[in-house]
């Protein structure tokens, strides 16, 4: 791909589409992209004819019509105004759709889970089939992502119409595959460099050990689905699920509300206060916040609160975070396979929280 498309489009935009776009928008030859690739003209055809054929679908027509609008619409006069390039900028933006496309795929690979796309909507849902309990909703994922995902042959939909349902595609499973290592190539490379993002509250197991020591694994778990949802299946000595449904539902409620706190516009928030320290409820902000994103904050923050400290801790790491339970134990200092018992103990007093909180909203009610 030449440098003028390069610079045009943004990087995770696949090398079809944007050979499709060069060539509708910007009206470039299929002789010319090809000349520029390196291939035959032919190779170029098929990839333009494809993309065209999957206008079809609702997200991947979006995706390109934003694509058009956005980097093509008075071009001349935008390459004038962009004289300066911004390095920084498109590497941001990368590793900004690298961490929501890996967060969105990893629920769409748990049993049962689609993505749920309405018309006219901003926002898209992940829901999945929990069998006589109903469906129970596992993330929310803003539409110009979830176009991206539909772009790149991540998701598909088979039979789309008002309420269109995605599934997670075989390609999808190998780039979810690809982000989990990169997402822990990164946080390995921080951790080896002194940039590690645990508090130094239990920094100090690390100094213990010698530096010669192999790094275990950290993720037992299949990492494209939630821990808890790996616990449910596994069974105690009665034979029973070591976590019912009822704890499974409480650990979602959290993860869904802290889902939701992600979409004010303090995409950022930092809950760092709620580990190794119990949490309180204040929040403090410095731009106007969403009300809707407003309201999950807080419920999140009087759960967290309410589970106090270390419950809290392992609750926002494996409910939210999406952490190992092996991860949890060596951040936090717990002897092996001890983080499930306390996680089936945060998950019942979680429980409990929103059985008192449902309780007294009825009672005001």
């Amino acid at each position: 791909m030449d440098n003028i498309m390069a610079s045009t489009v943004p990087t995770w935009v696949p090398e079809g589409a944007q050979r499709y776009l060069a060539h509708t928008e910007a009206g470039r030859s299929i002789r010319d992209l090809a000349r520029s690739a390196g291939c035959h003209a032919s190779t170029v055809l098929r990839q333009i004819r494809r993309i065209e054929m999957r206008r079809d679908d609702p997200l991947v027509d979006a995706a390109l019509q934003s694509l058009a609008e956005t980097h093509f619409a008075d071009q001349s006069r935008r390459q004038e105004e962009d004289d300066e390039p911004k390095p920084s900028e498109p590497a941001a933006k990368d590793e900004e759709f690298d961490r929501e496309a890996l967060r969105v795929l990893r629920r769409l690979c748990e049993t049962g889970a689609v993505l749920a796309v309405a018309e006219d909507m901003d926002k898209a849902v992940v829901v999945r089939d929990s069998g006589a309990a109903g469906a129970t909703r596992t993330a929310v994922v803003d539409c110009k992502i979830a176009q991206a995902l539909a772009l790149k042959d991540w998701i598909s939909c088979d039979n789309p119409g008002r309420i269109s349902r995605y599934r997670i595609t075989p390609t999808g499973r190998t780039a979810l595959g690809q982000l989990i290592a990169d997402a822990e190539n990164r946080a390995r490379a921080r951790a080896e460099y002194g940039m590690a993002e645990a508090p130094a509250a239990f920094q100090h197991r690390d100094a213990t050990r010698p530096s010669s020591a192999p790094r275990a694994r950290r993720i037992r778990y299949t990492a494209a689905e939630s821990p808890l949802v790996a616990l449910a299946r596994r069974r105690d000595r009665d034979g029973k699920p070591f976590l019912d449904e009822s704890l499974v539902r409480a650990g979602e409620r959290l993860r869904e509300d802290f889902e939701l706190a992600q979409l004010g516009p303090q995409v950022t928030q930092n809950w760092d206060r709620f580990l190794t320290g119990g949490g309180r409820v204040g929040f403090e902000g410095d731009a106007p916040v969403a009300r809707g994103s407003s309201e999950a904050r807080d419920r999140v923050a009087r759960a967290l609160s309410d589970l106090g400290s270390g419950l809290s801790d392992v609750a926002l790491r494996c409910c939210c975070y999406l952490e190992g339970l092996e991860l949890a134990e060596k951040r936090m200092g717990w002897s092996a396979r001890s983080g499930k018992i306390v996680l089936r103990i945060a998950l019942q007093r979680l429980k409990r929280h929103y059985e008192m909180q449902a309780e007294s909203d009825r009672r005001i009610g």
